[in-house]
């Protein structure tokens, strides 16, 4: 069986996360170099699991698609407002577009976190728990709780962050892009 590859991370000077651990199984299982085969008592578990991993991928792919058009709506309408004769509802189309994509990402965020409660625990019942290893691997690199000083801002920079975490501030920005216009036209 291959072994997952764990290298130190090229940043952020974390030790190698794999040391003493087998990643690719549970703490329960009697040895790292050996993977039981699935009996048939575990293939119907195996085949939800699959299911379950395809649907959780969907939902990805879908959120994805979602981003490519809230995005591609957002950056127009941004755009339009360097017009000089445009009028205040381009700037509130732009919020009501904004929040829609944050709520939307808020929603995909929770179907996600279910599947993903689905898979994590089917995984006990199969001889290999690849996410749950992720996880745990993805868990030790995650960001200190601050910012400061300067040596913990660099920490926190290279540290994992996760995507729905980055991809709901997006939403986030274009808000505040269209409510500076906003203020803006009101005072001009």
């Amino acid at each position: 069986m291959c072994k997952p590859s764990h290298r130190t991370p090229a940043r952020g000077g974390q030790e190698n996360l794999a040391a003493n651990q087998n990643y690719w199984t549970s703490t329960s299982n009697p040895g790292p170099s050996t993977v039981p085969m699935v009996t048939d008592s575990q293939s119907t578990e195996l085949e939800l699991y699959k299911l379950a991993v395809e649907m959780a991928d969907r939902v990805s792919a879908r959120r994805a698609l979602a981003n490519t058009f809230f995005l591609t709506v957002n950056t127009g309408l941004a755009a339009l407002l360097g017009g000089n004769q445009l009028r205040w509802y381009v700037a509130v189309a732009g919020i009501v577009f904004a929040l829609a994509w944050w709520w939307l990402l808020q929603s995909y965020r929770r179907l996600n976190q279910a599947k993903f409660d689905v898979i994590n625990a089917l995984e006990p019942e199969l001889p290999v728990q690849l996410f749950s290893a992720e996880w745990r691997h993805l868990s030790a690199m995650k960001k200190p709780g601050r910012v400061w000083p300067l040596t913990a801002f660099w920490a926190w920079i290279w540290s994992y962050h996760e995507l729905g975490t980055i991809e709901r501030l997006v939403p986030i920005a274009f808000v505040a892009i269209y409510a500076v216009e906003l203020i803006r036209q009101a005072t001009s």
